[in-house]
């Protein structure tokens, strides 16, 4: 029902944008509308897709992990430092590797963006994500890692329950959602791979291919 009520008045915005860029072809301010239009394509797909099985297909792994740091980067202070990670190496977004899941590209970047959002309020707004990608046999595995403050290790199962937030503001459905779109959709898993009170926390996502 979000999906469809959006999808109106996007259309209407993706028509008046193309009246703009008819009558002001130069404006340096309609590529970023462009944007701001995908984005909110994007997010009426993603509630569309959570609302039934989405069709899962061969993906580049990396890319996908990329576009979720990039849009997380613009919108958190310089405090926050991300780094991708492939085999222990820093990656740049120029490196080519053949790292393939079967994947509902939409979903699973919201997923990862989600853990940032996490990790970001873990760090109280400062620190290190760090995202690693292995390619393991049959597996993909993606460790997102922070320098926040810790879960305790009681805690390593409930942090997926909905509600749960240690945040005075939120309903606590990040990782719950994260949860459900790794496992009930993708058939992979995702947990609590390490976590020290005070130091940090690595989330590891297991991804078939």
């Amino acid at each position: 029902e979000t999906a469809h009520q959006l999808g109106t008045p996007i259309s209407s915005l993706n028509a008046w944008n193309e009246l703009l860029k008819a009558t002001y072809p130069n404006d340096p301010l309609l590529p970023q509308m462009d944007e701001d239009i995908r984005r909110l394509q994007m997010i009426a797909e993603r509630f569309s897709k959570i609302g039934s099985q989405p069709i899962l297909e061969q993906h580049e792994v990396l890319p996908i992990v990329q576009s979720a740091i990039d849009y997380m980067r613009v919108r958190t202070s310089n405090k926050i430092e991300y780094r991708l990670e492939v085999k222990g190496a820093v990656c740049d977004r120029d490196i080519h590797l053949e790292t393939r899941a079967m994947l509902c590209a939409p979903l699973f970047e919201w997923v990862i963006e989600n853990l940032c959002k996490n990790a970001i309020d873990a760090m109280d707004g400062r620190g290190v994500i760090r995202i690693s990608v292995q390619d393991v046999e049959k597996k993909v595995l993606i460790d997102v890692e922070d320098t926040g403050k810790g879960i305790a290790k009681a805690h390593y199962k409930s942090v997926f329950a909905p509600g749960y937030t240690t945040k005075k503001r939120g309903w606590g459905l990040g990782l719950s959602l994260a949860k459900r779109i790794v496992e009930e959709y993708h058939k992979g898993r995702i947990y609590v791979k390490t976590s020290e009170v005070n130091k940090g926390t690595i989330f590891r996502i297991e991804l078939k291919k």
